[in-house]
């Protein structure tokens, strides 16, 4: 039986070639995909210097196109760049570019929160368009606005609760949860109190839960209602603000704000009442995660009220006044 050494083995002229053979093999690949990802990396720039152009609007906002390169440039990373190119709606991507960089968000965090539909649940999504972009266009550095922060829906799954409840079992339950109430509610809240109490006139009342938030810098008053939102709530909810307001606001804090956490929605009543102009904010709480298109159903009904009320304003404010009727007096002589 013939037995050749790995050394003859190597030296032999077929072994080579077929050696050779291979390494030209890899080597052609390892060139195309060098090639391939290059374009890709090029094109994943123009695309971006593209977006960045397209958001800037050189010629009638030059100055404000250099910040704006500054600050993302400072902030944002690649895979944050590319992730925001991919969403076509302007406020919505707007939302998610200035809480990336405000709140320090990672990718992965942003598109944590991008599949949690965080800004479909924001406040801000059921304002129109124009006014979305002009709040967040209008943020100085490291500012939130309430609207960004605070939703209209929160997903309390975590509680466990389900059939019938209390109030206070709700409470109770969000206490024994409250790291997971907090990671809902978003970043930068901080638990303050249970149950504070203010007294008005000798009159005690309760607020349910006190927070404060770190980037609004102010005071969070929630209070917990089973059922919709009824007007009373209001007028409940601005005595605690305005009591907090006196008594607990400190000098170089924000006006206290108001949150209402309801178990059902009622989107009209909540426009009606025009909440937004007395800083207090009505949201729907869930029990149970429901699928995506619940909240874009949710939305769309909001928005579709807020534009009815909008063009019914519209046409009050044009409609011309009543004609006065005169009045004819007979004097009998």
């Amino acid at each position: 039986m013939l037995v050749r050494k790995e050394n003859e083995i190597i030296a032999d002229p077929t072994f080579q070639a077929i050696l050779q053979g291979v390494v030209e093999i890899i080597e052609h690949s390892r060139q195309s995909i060098a090639v391939y990802v290059n374009q890709e990396i090029t094109m994943m720039h123009w695309h971006v210097g593209k977006f960045v152009l397209q958001q800037i609007n050189y010629e009638d906002k030059a100055e404000y196109g250099k910040k704006i390169v500054a600050t993302l440039s400072q902030q944002l990373t690649w895979s944050q760049f590319v992730e925001l190119i991919t969403i076509e709606q302007e406020p919505k991507r707007l939302f998610y570019q200035q809480m990336s960089i405000k709140q320090r968000w990672s990718s992965r965090q942003l598109r944590k929160y991008e599949d949690a539909m965080l800004y479909e649940r924001s406040l801000i999504a059921a304002k129109p368009e124009d006014k979305q972009i002009a709040q967040m266009e209008d943020l100085e550095p490291g500012e939130l606005t309430p609207d960004m922060v605070l939703r209209s829906s929160y997903v309390l799954d975590c509680l466990g609760l389900s059939g019938y409840y209390s109030e206070k079992d709700l409470e109770n339950a969000i206490l024994q949860q409250m790291e997971r109430f907090i990671l809902e509610l978003g970043q930068g809240f901080a638990f303050m109190e249970r149950q504070k109490r203010i007294s008005v006139d000798g009159i005690d009342y309760y607020i349910d839960l006190l927070f404060y938030h770190r980037t609004l810098n102010r005071l969070v008053a929630i209070d917990l209602k089973l059922g919709k939102f009824k007007p009373e709530y209001k007028g409940q909810m601005e005595l605690y603000l305005k009591y907090l307001q006196r008594y607990e606001q400190r000098p170089n804090e924000q006006s206290p704000i108001g949150l209402l956490l309801c178990s059902e929605g009622n989107s009209e009543h909540v426009e009606l009442m025009m909440l937004d102009e007395d800083n207090i904010h009505v949201a729907q709480y869930l029990t149970e995660l429901p699928d995506k298109q619940w909240f874009i159903d949710r939305l769309n009904r909001s928005i579709a009220i807020a534009a009815e009320h909008k063009n019914e304003n519209k046409l009050n404010k044009y409609q011309p006044p009543e004609k006065k009727k005169k009045t004819i007096i007979y004097i009998k002589h």
